[in-house]
């Protein structure tokens, strides 16, 4: 009698651990496109393919589906399928993602995507994913128009949600689900970009640099091609503001831009300098101050460009 009462014991105990082992889903994802990268809004839209293969009858991804980090989840297309006896779920997805840019060196930027997908209604003690690695990949052709996506993988990790969402049993203050990963990183093809966004700014410094050619006595194009260019500089910035988010860091653009101030600034205080000395008749030490003032503006403003922007883009 002892030992069908240790023998019941084992069983139970046997089938409690199995009991208590989570459901595994194959999860993979093939990556259609990424498009309508908005930086001021913090957003960009994705497409993808998205498959589920598991045992369970209770999972029912068409409903049960969540991205946590998607502003907007359009209807899916759903095929419904059995392999190897399992069911088999396959799921057209457009999401639209929010999502932190990183802009310190725009243009020459690279960007970490991330789409996490989880199941709304079993945590991981009833459901963890296994993540496709042959399988998931993305379209290399069509995927992204103007940068190249590098590092592109797919995981599983375990989200932690510090709530019990009203469940008032012991123990569950803390919920873990099981999330499956869509990550990537992009590189943008910046040279075309950053010619098209900052010309407007190195023609209105070019523009103010051309006062030291003119004589001290011509006063108002000596004084007005710098303060034109100013404003023209002035409204470069406002231009390429528009399309950044806002950032309390001292972006790349910032930097070119201060340093565009700073380079018309100078030349207006070498043309105030030599104008005092050609007041007084000096008309050799204003030459001298002209000439030397071209050299020190220009050096440093060319020198000070290849530094910042070698920088932004190591």
């Amino acid at each position: 009698m002892k030992i069908i009462f240790i023998s019941c014991l084992l069983l139970l105990s046997t089938l409690t651990i199995i009991h208590a082992q989570p459901d595994t889903v194959k999860v993979g994802a093939y990556v259609i496109s990424v498009h309508d990268i908005n930086f001021r809004d913090k957003e960009y839209t994705m497409r993808f393919w998205l498959w589920f293969v598991y045992d369970n009858p209770d999972f029912d991804f068409s409903t049960q589906l969540d991205i946590p980090n998607a502003k907007s989840i359009d209807e899916p297309e759903i095929i419904l399928d059995s392999l190897d006896g399992k069911t088999w779920a396959i799921m057209k997805m457009k999401a639209a993602m929010k999502e932190s840019w990183n802009v310190l060196d725009f243009p020459f930027d690279e960007q970490h995507l991330k789409v996490q997908i989880e199941n709304t209604l079993f945590d991981n003690r009833s459901l963890v994913f296994k993540p496709d690695l042959k399988g998931s990949t993305y379209d290399k052709k069509e995927a992204i128009d103007g940068w190249s996506i590098v590092n592109f993988k797919v995981n599983e990790k375990t989200n932690d949600y510090e709530t019990g969402f009203g469940d008032p049993a012991p123990n569950r203050s803390l919920q873990n689900f099981s999330s499956f990963l869509i990550e990537m990183d992009i590189q943008r093809n910046a040279w075309g970009l950053f010619m098209k966004i900052f010309i407007g700014m190195y023609i209105a410094f070019l523009i103010s640099i051309i006062s030291f050619t003119i004589k001290p006595s011509e006063l108002e194009p000596r004084f007005g091609l710098p303060v034109g260019g100013l404003f023209a500089t002035v409204g470069n910035k406002y231009i390429i503001d528009s399309i950044l988010p806002e950032s309390s860091h001292f972006t790349l653009v910032d930097s070119l831009h201060t340093l565009t101030f700073l380079g018309i600034f100078g030349t207006l205080v070498v043309s105030a300098i030599m104008l005092q000395f050609h007041d007084k008749g000096d008309d050799v030490t204003a030459k001298k101050i002209n000439r030397l003032g071209a050299k020190y503006v220009i050096g440093v403003y060319v020198i000070a460009n290849m530094i910042m922007v070698v920088l932004a883009i190591l």
